[in-house]
């Protein structure tokens, strides 16, 4: 895979690299835009945002994206069937309340969705556990137990699980070793539960099946 040559975080690299030119896109929770402002001007898609926190929608704004301030499990029903090609929730979805709900939704509105997360199975935040008995603070989990946005623990092996119970078709993953606001990093290929900080995944509806992952 090409990882696309920029400075955007690498978990961003990687979703960028999944986009087609020309295609409409939403991003779910999209902070100050950084990903979307890259696909609008090196990919022009037609982009549109939704974000909850006011000073990063101004910041958005600033930068000449369509994007719109409020809570993406109420406005994702605003939108109809089929609307976009890609919905991207960007490391968000381990602080989603409903995340069977949300993803339902986003595969209603596009074609596909494609969500990255922390891994919880990663090999340091087992060791922190087992050998601390507190809760895990990482570059990637960098709260603590009373503080974090985190209401989800997952690992990608969860994740792949939770797409086969509940009928998604995983077309893509990729699995990435990175700090949070890193620009750089690396594709973990070997033993990815337990290696990799971040997973990304690519899904559809079962009917657009295109590709099975490996087990």
């Amino acid at each position: 895979m090409k990882i696309p040559e920029n400075k955007l975080r690498f978990d961003l690299q990687v979703i960028a690299a999944w986009i087609t030119p020309g295609s409409r896109v939403i991003g779910l929770g999209c902070g100050e835009g950084e990903l979307l402002a890259y696909l609008k001007n090196r990919k022009q898609v037609r982009e549109t945002g939704i974000e909850l926190v006011e000073e990063k929608v101004v910041r958005c704004i600033e930068k000449g994206l369509s994007v719109i301030q409020g809570d993406i499990n109420q406005e994702v029903h605003d939108y109809p069937a089929g609307a976009f090609d890609y919905v991207i929730l960007s490391q968000t979805l381990q602080q989603v309340y409903d995340p069977l709900t949300l993803i339902h939704s986003m595969l209603r509105i596009g074609k596909q969705a494609i969500v990255s997360f922390p891994n919880f199975g990663h090999w340091h935040v087992r060791l922190q556990g087992l050998f601390t008995g507190h809760a895990p603070v990482t570059p990637q989990l960098p709260y603590q137990w009373y503080d974090t946005p985190n209401i989800r623990i997952l690992s990608i092996r969860d994740f792949r699980a939770f797409a086969r119970e509940m009928g998604f078709t995983i077309q893509k993953e990729v699995a990435i070793n990175t700090d949070k606001q890193d620009k750089s990093g690396r594709i973990v290929a070997a033993l990815p539960n337990l290696r990799a900080t971040y997973g990304i995944f690519l899904i559809s509806r079962k009917k657009d099946r295109l590709w099975e992952p490996t087990t």
